[in-house]
């Protein structure tokens, strides 16, 4: 029996060793265009970017781990299609590859901004080693540094910039930051951090063009402001890898559909990571999640049903961001709460926020306190009293266990 996995990301290195630790003995080969192992995504933003890692300490697992475990990895290979009923796969180096099981853990691209100029050297998009490399060789002290878009990865490369001496400004066409994945006042407290470490926050600015010669040397603004800038970091969301997908046939839909056993609309082909669509129980509804947790057990869900042993996925999903000295977690999706307690104080850069509706909580965020964001991943989609998570006095534990019936 022969499993090809297809991606160089978590999910696929994830699943290398799952179906290993799920007993599957047969023949495993992991497809991936970029030249390393399976390697994780985080560290590019923050600590690889910051020069902290080295390239060995952003790999899953070391080289020799997939040699220990008789697993085929070939770097530096793309496969251009798949074919469905004869089970193969036709990769670019001319090779021709035969799968009982096949793994899309083809992962996502950065959003291009379509705008005249995004062409120029010194426009970045940061989603691989590559990018990274790259960008590094940009980052001297002094220059000036536009970071297009205030979500995650924004404002991590804003922090990591202005540590390095970098003058940073960030350009978020919304009214506020982090849009998308937090309420206002964790948006406003984000705010006030990076204004307070230097770092330039322009909200309602649209981008229009990039402007320079031989390379980038301002931003153009849609009211026609010109924002010097000696590089820019494009940063305004991703779109899953289907083409593969769609060209096999597989059914797709903002993701590469999947059911609870990580299966496609194919019996043979499993999909795992940022480019499904998959069914969450907890939620009662379908998501795709850009979400490193999510690529993880996902792909152990998709490596324990490719081997034989039933297996459904059913999480909450979860996050987390490092940006200066702090860590910020979160599970669930605020949005969805009606009241909102806090419990710590944001003064001291030490706080979590709950968010219940109708009594039940169904998120939370947590900067540098780890303690509630753990207590918060057991409670979620569980009655509590807002009056207790607001109550420093009251241990979590104590929470946890009186909503458990203890």
């Amino acid at each position: 029996m022969s499993i090809v996995i297809v991606g160089g990301g978590q999910a696929a290195g994830q699943a290398a060793a799952s179906l290993r630790q799920e007993g599957y003995q047969g023949r495993i080969v992991v497809v991936g265009e970029e030249p390393h192992v399976p390697y994780q995504r985080p560290p590019l933003s923050k600590q690889y970017l910051a020069g902290e890692y080295g390239l060995e300490r952003v790999y899953l697992r070391p080289a020799k781990f997939y040699e220990s475990k008789n697993v085929q990895v070939r770097c530096g290979v793309r496969v251009q299609s798949i074919d469905a009923k004869a089970q193969t796969i036709a990769c670019s180096d001319g090779q021709e590859l035969a799968y009982d099981k096949l793994l899309l853990a083809t992962g996502a691209r950065p959003r291009r901004l379509d705008a005249p100029g995004s062409q120029l050297p010194g426009v970045y998009y940061l989603r691989t080693v590559a990018d990274v490399d790259a960008i590094k060789r940009d980052f001297q002290p002094g220059r000036r540094i536009a970071i297009v878009g205030g979500g995650y990865i924004g404002l991590e490369v804003a922090a990591v910039a202005v540590q390095m001496g970098l003058r940073a400004t960030i350009l978020e066409m919304a009214p506020r930051i982090l849009p998308r994945v937090a309420m206002p006042a964790m948006s406003a407290f984000y705010h006030a951090l990076h204004a307070g470490e230097g770092v330039a926050i322009r909200t309602d600015a649209r981008v229009q063009a990039f402007a320079g010669g031989d390379r980038l040397t301002a931003v153009v603004l849609a009211d026609g402001e010109q924002l010097q800038a000696d590089l820019a970091v494009v940063g305004v969301g991703i779109l899953p890898n289907v083409e593969l997908a769609e060209a096999a046939g597989l059914e797709c839909d903002d993701g590469i559909m999947v059911n609870e056993h990580a299966r496609t609309s194919d019996p043979h082909i499993y999909a795992a990571g940022d480019c499904t669509n998959h069914p969450n129980p907890l939620l009662g509804r379908r998501l795709r999640l850009e979400s490193v947790p999510n690529a993880m057990e996902q792909s152990r869900v998709a490596a324990a049903n490719m081997a034989g042993k039933p297996k459904e996925y059913a999480a909450m999903p979860w996050f987390w961001s490092d940006q200066y000295d702090l860590k910020l977690q979160m599970v669930g999706f605020p949005a969805e709460g009606d009241v909102c307690v806090m419990r710590g104080d944001p003064a001291a850069r030490q706080f979590a926020s709950f968010y219940v509706r109708e009594g039940v909580l169904v998120a939370a965020d947590a900067v540098n306190s780890a303690r509630e964001f753990m207590a918060a991943r057991q409670l979620v989609g569980k009655p509590v009293d807002p009056a207790r998570l607001e109550d420093s006095g009251t241990e979590m534990k104590t929470i946890v266990r009186m909503a458990a019936g203890l």
